[in-house]
Order: structure tokens, then C-alpha cells, then sequence
């Protein structure tokens, strides 16, 4: 099996909208009814071979304040660029996430790293998401647990600035910086849950990610590595120093990866096993550091 990961469907869920435009919107200002709008722009989105063309023009017309930002924003989705930067966020765990261009937009099937780290960790009162990229995951463990000390860091300046957005209005902090000298030296010895969504595409196989991916995401968040599993491999071989007694360790990685990277688990000293759920095609390997005498 491939390890390259294919985008799921567009992770913007659909909303509610009344029948009548908004006062201000495109639709509004336009003139027209926003079901005539929305038909428009549906069938313009169909032609470019969007299979959700109905739920992404209700999506675009309610982001669009103006006439010419719902062209803009309908032109930029024709021409291939991913529904949630057109419309400014991704839906998360049942959150909205703010993402931009330039950022890696967060995939449904890490929400079962999510999952997986509140079933090791339901009690997590410190929590670092490593490879933030947006914040997704950080902010999604903040909201499920509440009151926790988060922090989120990421080497990509583009992505720190869009991280904040989502990380700080939960209180919590993002670093800019490689891996772990990102973080403040006082996290040593207290990460309860430690959540590193690393790239894992190998090299040679980024070439052959759906365009989405591989003309409007960072190389940074996509390349891996020969094989894919570099970064994963400095994340696990350093995680001890970070962890608590018993904190865990969550790294999102392929079915065909999957074994190598377990493997690297057990090489830093962590008791590690597999998630898979088929349903989201995920595999999270799960790394929980010794407990204390």
C-alpha cells in the first residue's frame, strides 16, 4: 500500500443557511436570491470537477462578503486550490480551524490521534502538539480536556502565525523552532501527551500527491524524508527526555510505515503499540514513556 496520503473529502462541514441572502453578503448586494447564487457557483465548481459542488458553494457564498471576493473565491477553487483555504478554515473535531495559504490543512483521519491520545491520557493536564502546523490537534485536546497547559510548535514561520489563531484563544503558547529546541526547556519531564503530527510522505512519492497537496501545502509538512519516517524518527529518539513518567507519545504514520516506525518507538525505550481505524484509513503508533518507581 501506497504511504502517501490521499486528502480526504473536504473537511469545511456543511451548515445551515436561510433561504434569503444576508444583509451585506454577495447575494444581498448582488441583488439576486442566495439560492440562485449558490446554483451558480455550484455549477461552476461542478464543471471544474468539484464532486461536492453543492456543499462547497454554500460554503464560498457565505464566506464571500462582496461580489468580486465570491468571484475571487469562486476562481480560486476552480483553478484547484483546497475548499478550506478559499474559505479561511477547516472543520476539526468539531471545531473551526483557521488555516491560510501556505499552511497544511488538518485532515479528518487525525482526528483519531485525538481519539487515541484522550483514551491514553483522559487526565493529560500538559500538552504539547509538536509539527503543529495549523494547531489542530493542540486545540482539539485543549477543548476536549479543558483546562490544560498547551503548547504548539512548528519550524514554518507561516504556520506559526496561523497556529496562534487557533492555539492562544485557548491559552496556549506557540513556539517557532526544529522539533523540541522550540520548546522551553521547563517542559522536560512534564508532557503528559506529546502529539507529533510529523510529515511522512517518503521523497520520491510527494510528486505523486494529489495537487491540492502538492501545489498549496508546504514541502516542510508533506516530505518525510527517504523513506518517509525522518522526522518521526528524531521526534521518537528524543521523546523520553520530554515525557512524564507514563505520558504518551502519538505520531500519525501509513499503513505501510507502520511497522518501521513501532520499530523506532521501541528503540527509545517507549512500550508502544498500534491504532489503526479502517473506517479513516489512520494508523497512530502510540508510545507511553516508563512510569516511575
Amino acid at each position: 500500500m501506497s504511504a502517501v496520503p490521499a486528502p480526504p473529502a473536504p473537511s469545511v462541514p456543511p451548515t445551515p443557511f436561510s433561504a434569503s441572502p444576508a444583509p451585506g453578503s454577495a447575494a444581498a448586494r448582488s441583488g439576486e436570491t442566495r439560492s440562485s447564487v449558490v446554483s451558480s457557483v455550484a455549477a461552476a465548481l461542478r464543471a471544474a470537477g468539484c464532486v461536492f459542488a453543492e456543499e462547497e458553494a454554500e460554503l464560498i457564498v457565505g464566506a464571500a462578503g462582496t461580489p468580486a471576493g465570491l468571484a475571487a473565491a469562486v476562481d480560486r477553487r476552480v483553478a484547484g486550490e483546497p475548499l478550506e483555504l478559499v474559505v479561511g478554515w477547516a472543520g476539526f473535531d468539531g471545531l473551526r480551524i483557521a488555516v491560510e495559504p501556505g499552511v497544511f490543512v488538518p485532515r479528518r483521519r487525525t482526528e483519531f490521534l485525538v481519539e487515541q491520545a484522550l483514551a491514553q491520557a483522559p487526565d493529560a493536564t500538559v500538552v504539547v502538539d509538536l509539527c503543529c502546523g495549523s494547531g489542530a490537534v493542540g486545540a482539539a485536546l485543549a477543548a476536549r480536556l479543558g483546562g490544560v497547559e498547551l503548547h504548539a510548535a512548528d519550524i514554518d514561520p507561516a504556520a506559526v502565525r496561523c497556529a496562534r489563531r487557533n492555539v492562544e484563544d485557548r491559552g496556549g503558547r506557540v513556539y517557532e523552532g526544529d522539533l523540541y529546541a522550540a520548546l522551553p526547556g521547563g517542559l522536560r519531564g512534564r508532557v503528559d501527551v506529546l502529539a507529533a503530527n510529523v510529515p511522512y510522505v517518503p521523497t520520491a512519492e510527494v510528486g505523486l500527491l494529489p495537487a491540492e497537496a502538492r501545489d498549496h501545502e508546504p514541502l516542510v509538512a508533506l516530505d518525510g524524508g527517504a523513506d518517509g519516517l525522518a522526522v518521526l524518527r528524531r521526534v521518537a529518539a528524543e521523546a523520553g527526555r520530554w515525557l512524564a513518567p507514563g505520558g504518551c507519545l502519538l505520531v500519525e504514520t501509513s499503513e505501510h510505515q507502520a511497522a518501521s516506525a513501532v520499530a523506532a518507538f521501541g528503540r527509545a525505550g517507549l512500550t508502544t503499540r498500534l491504532a489503526v481505524c479502517g473506517e479513516r484509513d489512520a494508523h497512530v503508533v502510540i508510545g507511553v514513556a516508563p512510569r516511575a518507581d
